[in-house]
């Protein structure tokens, strides 16, 4: 409730200098609050850069130094790794998600075997980068079959357990997931590995250049509306957040992240529990696109950024992140 009334109030008076406006600030961002996406590739000596993301690219594993250390130096917390699979080494059960020497893998050894515990790292778990269908689980008579995808969502979360994953990301929005996972990571003393739940996933438009990146989105039949949430809804996900908390689930993820700001603010209101936002490359690319095209200056990426925060994410995960520190200045 607001109380006194103009002109007596006048709320432009704390408005008025920079000192002022910095000290009645509700929200901030520093590097604490970012998690870097990286996308790798098979090869030696390439970085190489994805079209449809400007700036955005590719590692291979051994210039991996270039991106993790530029992360460390500018504080930022974790970063999250997603590979682009060979065609070659893709399959209908995505068999190479199973692999101990896969891309995932492989990055995860390097960077502990160089950084130990200076930076945490994110996996995804989920099947899309490694099908030659494109989705997220197995197929059975046109269906994706929930409970058999959960088996190998297992094996491929224990995997990357063994090699050094710090924080297990299931984004493939199988029903039951999350306990089955957690109770396969304790009976196998992995107690201590966390699990941030994709819990409110929606089926899309903003994930193309995403696609792209993974190169999942050529092969990809169909569509993911039979898993992912339907963006009409928002009670619904309340419901995902609450099944997954139950199972175990460390931390949540709401993506995309600026159209769903609200299930942000419901699920941190609800909760309590640390939120993730995933700003999403389409988000990033429309936004980069127009800076670049001069529709709307840089500074949109600093409001587009501090919207999570007023929603109530604790963290964001952003391919601005590795130019954070620019960012906030």
């Amino acid at each position: 409730m607001i109380t006194g009334k103009y002109p007596s109030l006048r709320l432009r008076r704390n408005r008025k200098h920079s000192w002022s406006r910095r000290l009645i600030q509700e929200n901030t961002l520093s590097p604490n609050d970012f998690i870097l996406p990286i996308f790798l590739i098979d090869g030696s000596n390439k970085r190489e850069s994805i079209s449809s993301m400007p700036g955005v690219y590719r590692y291979t594993i051994n210039r991996l130094p270039q991106i993790v250390d530029r992360a460390i130096n500018k504080g930022i917390p974790m970063v999250a790794l997603f590979p682009k699979t060979k065609n070659s080494l893709k399959n209908e059960i995505g068999s190479e998600s199973l692999n101990e020497n896969n891309l995932v893998c492989k990055a995860i050894i390097e960077i502990k075997k160089k950084y130990k515990n200076q930076i945490g790292i994110m996996c995804d778990v989920a099947l899309d980068p490694y099908t030659s269908h494109g989705h997220d689980g197995l197929i059975k008579s046109n269906q994706i079959i929930n409970d058999e995808t959960i088996k190998v969502l297992i094996n491929q979360s224990l995997l990357q357990a063994e090699m050094g994953c710090d924080v297990l990301a299931p984004s493939d929005m199988m029903d039951g997931r999350i306990g089955k996972i957690r109770q396969a990571l304790d009976r196998s003393n992995y107690q201590s590995v966390q699990i941030l739940s994709y819990a409110a996933k929606y089926a899309s438009s903003f994930y193309g250049p995403f696609r792209d990146a993974v190169g999942s989105k050529g092969s990809l039949k169909g569509d993911k509306k039979t898993y992912q949430m339907d963006f009409r809804n928002s009670d619904e996900a309340l419901r995902e957040v609450a099944l997954d908390i139950k199972e175990g689930a460390d931390m949540v993820m709401v993506k995309p992240g600026m159209p769903y700001l609200d299930i942000i603010k419901s699920i941190k209101e609800k909760f309590k529990i640390p939120v993730f936002a995933y700003q999403v490359s389409g988000e990033y690319s429309l936004i980069s696109n127009a800076i670049q095209k001069k529709i709307i200056n840089e500074d949109a990426v600093y409001e587009s950024l501090v919207s999570f925060k007023r929603a109530g994410a604790s963290a964001i995960v952003s391919y601005y992140a590795d130019r954070i520190d620019k960012i906030i200045k």
